[in-house]
């Protein structure tokens, strides 16, 4: 059975286009608060919400608060926050779930909501259905006695900060590290400076500006020539820029080249690995390239693609009990330091290995050998399984033909946008190239058809 409303992560789309509407949101929040307080059994049933810089997100706080106390749910606000610091305070403050009004690396009007379970971890697909299903039954009001109260939490960024800085060694420090780092004028902008600062780095702050309409336009991991630019003027030493709602981080080198996910993932694993942790292996998603499979193998340890979204990613650690694991989009997990992806800790893990190995970020990337590896994005006027379609069948046969053992074809439907999503990888750019463009025209074909 497929869901309705949630996708790969949460709930998302356009405002003001059905479902992100703020009478939805009501209805969402009740629903919500209903399937919980049923969670919370004789506990009073408590619910953290955060939300990223979007103008629209004053908008379904209230509504989603409303329907939360309708429900008989008690709410802690937190204001701009990053989605894993909502993970965290859900935590902190005992909640029974917590709430992240966002849409990550998307344009301003664009909003979304997440969800966490009590643990802090994604919601599973079975709490998914049941909030769908309580969404198609009538609103109904607790009375007045049983109403939900409201707290704004004021020091929610201070708190979050502290917990930063805890998942790295007592005593490490920054020092004499010149940074710029990138909070695409998101729920970062506040909070990740100051990390940084605090251990000791020199920072230049860009994207910090946020008004409502600027997040991750033309600054953040999604466009990440302003950051470059900054840190070759600056002759600083590397660049840090982190998604719109900060669970992902992308890095560029100190010439201003842009550093992926997988060969974050690969440094992490190395330096590891050269502390002694008894890691067996790394999950990537689909969309990882060979090139870290090849390197991780290098190392000794092992390597599993799931499918692409952070949920999937965690599901196959803690089934392997593997504690490293991300995508190339640079949403990183390190479960012995954070239960979620966390853009700011993850971040962190990766300057501690440039910090403890004396080399440069560009350098320690450079153990491990990227494939050419092209994405092109075909939009679709509905959500369809185009990979079953024979000309698309007949099409990628071809081109793995052309590829034979030294590369791969991957189409995957976009969890939260209307896309195909056609990739391929080789060993010769300009090839991968040439056949990825050839697959993505007729894959548009085939649509059109």
């Amino acid at each position: 059975m497929s869901k309705r409303y949630f996708g790969t992560d949460g709930i998302r789309g356009e405002v003001g286009v059905a479902p992100i509407t703020p009478d939805f949101m009501l209805k969402l929040g009740w629903a919500a608060g209903k399937v919980f307080a049923a969670k919370a059994g004789k506990q009073r049933p408590l619910v953290v919400i955060g939300k990223d810089t979007r103008v629209s997100g004053y908008m379904f706080e209230s509504a989603l608060e409303a329907g939360l106390v309708a429900a008989g749910v008690d709410v802690r606000l937190l204001g701009p926050m990053p989605t894993p610091a909502v993970s965290v305070m859900t935590q902190t403050l005992n909640a029974t779930a917590g709430i992240v009004i966002s849409a990550s690396h998307n344009p301003f009007q664009d909003n979304g909501i997440k969800f966490f379970g009590h643990d802090g971890g994604k919601l599973g697909d079975e709490l998914e259905f049941e909030i769908e299903a309580m969404i198609d039954r009538p609103l109904e009001t607790s009375g007045s006695s049983a109403l939900g109260k409201v707290v704004r939490i004021n020091d929610a960024g201070g708190r979050y900060i502290e917990y930063c800085k805890s998942t790295v060694p007592r005593g490490f420090s920054l020092a004499g590290l010149n940074l710029v780092v990138d909070c695409a004028n998101g729920a970062t902008y506040h909070v990740a400076p100051a990390v940084f600062q605090e251990l000791g780095a020199n920072v230049t702050k860009i994207g910090t500006e946020p008004n409502g309409f600027n997040i991750n336009a033309g600054v953040g991991s999604t466009d990440m020539s302003a950051l470059a630019a900054q840190v070759r003027q600056t002759q600083a030493d590397l660049g840090i820029a982190f998604d719109g709602d900060g669970d992902r981080v992308l890095f560029v080198d100190h010439q201003g080249a842009e550093i992926e996910g997988d060969q974050l993932l690969y440094v992490m694993a190395k330096s590891r690995q050269q502390r002694g942790c008894n890691d067996q292996g790394v999950v990537g998603t689909l969309m990882s390239n060979l090139g870290l499979e090849v390197g991780l193998k290098a190392l000794g340890l092992g390597f599993f693609r799931a499918k692409v979204g952070d949920r999937y990613v965690k599901e196959a650690m803690l089934a392997r009990g593997w504690v490293l694991g991300g995508e190339s989009s640079g949403h990183l997990i390190c479960t012995d330091v954070s239960n979620t992806g966390d853009g700011i800790v993850s971040a962190l893990q990766v300057l501690r290995a440039v910090v403890e190995s004396g080399d440069s970020l560009g350098a320690l990337c450079s153990e491990m050998d990227m494939m050419p590896q092209t994405m092109i994005n075909v939009r679709m006027s509905e959500r369809v399984d185009i990979t079953a379609n024979p000309q698309v069948q007949a099409a990628v046969a071809e081109v793995e033909s052309a590829l034979g053992d030294s590369g791969r074809v991957l189409l995957r439907l976009s969890g939260t946008e209307p896309l195909v999503r056609v990739m391929v990888e080789g060993s010769n750019a300009s090839t991968v190239n040439e056949l990825c463009a050839s697959l993505a025209t007729k894959v548009e074909q085939a649509l059109a058809d």
